[in-house]
């Protein structure tokens, strides 16, 4: 990254160079951002500026950073991270880091790799057309570096050419041109993976068939899901929706294409994020995508599933199947126990489940409209007849239905306390009292009952009363008597 009158520009891997936040096109000509020449073919970017009494120039070809500096003699700089006494390969297991260049990662290194013919292919740098150049730039560095760096890590992401590319363009700044060193070490001139874009999680590395390139997965950030064997993180539950998200470069890990993917409805589709190449499915309420509603006790569970897209007409496939489980649980609300007081306006109780709020209203009125509430100025008397309303905010009514189950009365504010007066019983009005009605119930998200006033003889001139609830899936045909 290069700081330059507060905006900072950024030269990353594929040859996409960001300023600030936006991404710039860049030609072989160049281009000046903010003082600095911007320029690209097709074996990097560079980017020069002039600095005080110093010119610099910083080529990157998306694997390694070259910085050239001309200016009198004598000038000092100060490094960049890292110190002369680590080698390249500590630096390379700081690469993941975003912080801090000091940050190291523990990385095994890969006991199959035969170093004696590393080594072999590291001392090229001495021999032709290299040994041209050997006077004017130290080849040592350039072999120690490789050979450090080769006998431990796998060449999947442009290794074996890393360091030879180096000391060549190392050469040309000063006039060398060495011809024929790309034949003889079967290099290219061009950028490795130019043009092909990797998230910070990602790395570009040659597949194994074929010859072409593709984002892996870094090992630091691919272990957390490797020890689960998974390929992604948990669900994400919202009030009304519900996501899971992929990663990319395990899929491909797998040769699962997540075009393919789908949900239980085949048009519900994964959404690729073209920055991190994480790929989300997700189903709402206004868009369920073939999400199946069911009970488990005391759980109501929205379940979808990602799967491979195949033919209706397929009687066998050869490529491996994908079928992830994902769901979201909403528990059944438990006894709630509202004080009902003559004197006292409505009550209200919030009610958590799981990670999906709804609120449950219980509130009183003296007309059949529900318009006048019961107040703390009004009086209610004896025999009067009551309008009770159960209402639900944060269900989807096309999905469930709320059903009171029982609704009882007590003289003290415990549920369990006698004496104790029903006026629902399984969802339906006390047959033994007949001002009592009951509306709506297990139809939609809210319902209402009524009954006339009443106290208890020898009671505390206080009413408590209770009413139990459940939420029922419409899918069950099991909702109403």
């Amino acid at each position: 990254m290069l700081r330059v009158d507060g905006h900072d520009i950024h030269l990353e891997q594929g040859g996409r160079v960001q300023l600030d936040d936006s991404t710039l096109t860049l030609s072989s000509s160049s281009q000046l951002v903010h003082g600095v020449q911007l320029s690209k073919d097709q074996t990097g970017v560079t980017a020069k500026l002039s600095l005080s009494n110093l010119i610099i120039s910083v080529f990157f070809d998306g694997n390694t950073a070259q910085i050239l500096l001309e200016g009198p003699a004598g000038s000092s700089v100060e490094g960049l991270c890292g110190k002369s006494s680590r080698s390249l390969s500590d630096l390379r297991l700081s690469e993941y880091s975003s912080t801090s260049c000091e940050m190291q990662y523990s990385e095994t290194a890969d006991s199959t790799i035969d170093c004696t013919s590393v080594t072999e292919r590291c001392d090229l740098l001495k021999e032709a057309p290299f040994s041209s150049c050997n006077t004017d730039i130290d080849p040592e560095p350039y072999i120690t570096a490789c050979t450090d760096t080769l006998c431990k890590y796998p060449a999947v992401d442009g290794l074996n050419c890393q360091f030879l590319k180096a000391y060549a363009r190392a050469c040309s700044l000063h006039n060398h041109t060495l011809d024929g060193w790309t034949s003889k070490t079967d290099c290219s001139s061009e950028a490795f993976c130019q043009d092909r874009t990797c998230s910070d999680h990602e790395f570009c590395g040659e597949k194994t068939v074929g010859g072409d390139t593709r984002c892996f997965c870094r090992d630091i950030f691919a272990s957390k899901y490797q020890a689960n064997n998974s390929l992604g993180d948990p669900t994400v539950c919202m009030q009304d929706s519900a996501s899971l998200t992929l990663v990319g470069c395990l899929l491909e890990d797998k040769g699962i294409d997540y075009s393919a993917l789908h949900l239980n409805d085949p048009t519900c589709r994964g959404q690729v994020d073209e920055l991190t190449h994480m790929v989300t499915f997700s189903f709402n309420s206004s868009n369920s995508c073939g999400t199946v509603v069911t009970t488990n006790n005391s759980e109501l569970i929205y379940k979808n599933t990602i799967m491979t897209q195949n033919s209706s007409s397929d009687i066998i496939t050869r490529h491996d199947q994908v079928y992830i489980d994902f769901s979201c649980v909403q528990t059944q609300p438990d006894i709630k126990t509202a004080t009902f007081r003559i004197r006292d306006s409505s009550v209200i109780q919030h009610i958590t489940s799981g990670v999906w709020d709804y609120t449950l209203t219980m509130k009183a009125f003296t007309n059949v409209s529900h318009t006048q509430a019961v107040e703390s100025s009004i009086e209610v008397q004896l025999n009067q007849k009551i309008w009770v309303e159960l209402k639900t905010d944060g269900l989807d009514g096309d999905v469930v239905v709320v059903v009171t189950d029982s609704c009882w009365a007590t003289d003290q504010p415990s549920p369990d306390s006698t004496p104790r007066y029903d006026l629902i019983i399984n969802g339906c009005a006390n047959p033994a009292d007949q001002t009592v009605q009951v509306e709506d119930n297990g139809l939609g998200t809210s319902n209402y009952f009524s009954f006339n006033m009443f106290e208890f003889t020898r009671g505390s001139g206080e009413v408590f009363l209770h009413c139990k609830l459940h939420v029922c899936p419409k899918q069950e045909y099991s909702c109403l008597q």
